[in-house]
């Protein structure tokens, strides 16, 4: 059968312009195994997972562990529903997620499917918790330019990125778009303001900008001035990427909302979360209309909780986040001997196990030549305009690493030389 062309019929990816995907000459890569960092192609071809595929996995694929804990839940049932019930596997996920956040008020887990709308959670809470406790005038948030914060209504009104979200501005939230904290600091009228979204440490999509050091902490102070809450979408950096297991620890921030997905579950499953303070929790107790009325069919998925605490157990018997801060060194020597080396590297940047390759051309579509011609060197990954990502599992070993950061040196080379 052929699969390839089945998808040229009927499938729609994302972000794909489809007439350049069903023209003729195309072959999509068909990807059906993987082991570890590797993934394996129907023709038998390997490859390095160099996005950790689209920033979810964690601890590679086909993890025995992993499997094992999920295979073992299905065994008893697949799914119910948390309307209404519960079962020890959310219950247990919510009390390991907030005892990252000890002595704080960091307490409460609301479920739901993805980072799109672990965001959507925390901004009609936010919105909410103002409307019905005496601050209905604060209907406004603060985005960051370049960020992307997910594509459901609510989540794209805080998309920096113009591309992707300009056209449907006028339909979603109120939003102020800042470049920086200075910026911020000036607008008018905080007194609306109900939250302020971020991608603590590195904005993805804006081609791993990473903030300043400082600047996460300095923005937590400033929210607490003005009584405005401080939402972290940590859909990307959480569980490990930065070298903690959650950005906002590497400044000692606590956020009022924490939006957790992609790796939650190590990768295998959709499942999201947003982490609120008992203080907004307390906001909704009362009568039946304080209640929040918002859920999903799938909320605390139990195949999706027995993945996510079966991850955390990786990461303490495998000492996963030592390994991220030793590899992460290494993945700099290896950028910097890339930087040094390879003319046609304008600057690279990294934060932990995240890394970009912004190659010195203007032209465009040349981070996508470069990223399909990694493939003949082992690597599979995408680009963001003409800046290579590089965004392993965090299982990946220092020679796989090498391997990863010469498919990208080499990959330049043949595009422009």
């Amino acid at each position: 059968m052929d699969y390839a062309e089945i998808d040229k019929r009927h499938c729609w990816h994302p972000f794909t312009q489809q007439e350049a995907w069903t023209a003729r000459d195309y072959e999509p890569l068909m990807i059906v195994g993987g082991e570890g960092v590797w993934l394996e192609d129907d023709g038998g071809n390997r490859y390095i997972d160099g996005n950790s595929s689209i920033w979810t996995n964690v601890h590679g694929h086909n993890h025995p562990v992993m499997n094992e804990a999920i295979a073992e839940q299905l065994g008893r049932i697949a799914h119910s529903s948390f309307l209404g019930f519960s079962h020890p596997l959310a219950a247990e996920l919510a009390a390991r997620l907030v005892a990252f956040f000890p002595g704080t008020d960091l307490q409460r887990v609301f479920y739901s499917d993805d980072g799109s709308t672990a965001i959507e959670c925390a901004l009609k809470m936010a919105l909410q918790y103002r409307l019905q406790n005496g601050e209905a005038e604060r209907t406004e948030f603060v985005a960051f330019l370049g960020g992307y914060h997910g594509d459901t209504l609510g989540a794209a009104s805080l998309g920096g990125v113009e591309a992707f979200f300009g056209r449907f501005r006028k339909f979603g939230l109120r939003v102020h778009f800042v470049s920086d904290l200075a910026e911020l600091r000036s607008l008018p009228s905080l007194d609306k303001v109900a939250g302020v979204v971020i991608e603590p440490l590195i904005q993805g999509v804006n081609e791993m900008h990473v903030w300043p050091e400082g600047m996460l902490r300095e923005l937590r102070a400033f929210t607490e001035g003005e009584s405005i809450h401080l939402i972290l979408d940590e859909v990307m950096t959480g569980f490990g990427r930065t070298g903690e297991m959650f950005a906002c620890h590497r400044e000692g921030v606590v956020p009022d909302f924490l939006c957790l997905a992609k790796g939650l579950t190590g990768g295998y499953l959709p499942m999201a979360a947003t982490l609120v303070t008992e203080s907004i929790y307390e906001g909704f107790l009362g009568g039946a209309d304080r209640a929040f009325y918002y859920g999903h069919s799938y909320t605390a998925n139990p195949l999706g909780c027995a993945a996510a605490l079966a991850s955390l157990d990786l990461f303490e018997s495998e000492k996963t986040l030592a390994g991220v801060r030793e590899k992460a060194v290494y993945l700099d020597y290896e950028l910097s001997d890339l930087m040094g080396e390879n003319g046609y590297v304008r600057v690279t940047r990294r934060c932990g196990l995240v890394a970009a390759v912004e190659i010195d051309s203007d032209e465009v579509g040349l981070g996508a030549r470069v990223c399909e011609r990694a493939r003949r060197y082992q690597l599979l990954t995408r680009p963001i305009g003409n800046t290579v990502v590089l965004m392993p599992p965090l299982s990946i070993t220092r020679d796989e690493i090498g391997m990863m950061v010469a498919a990208v040196d080499q990959a330049i080379r043949d595009v422009l030389d």
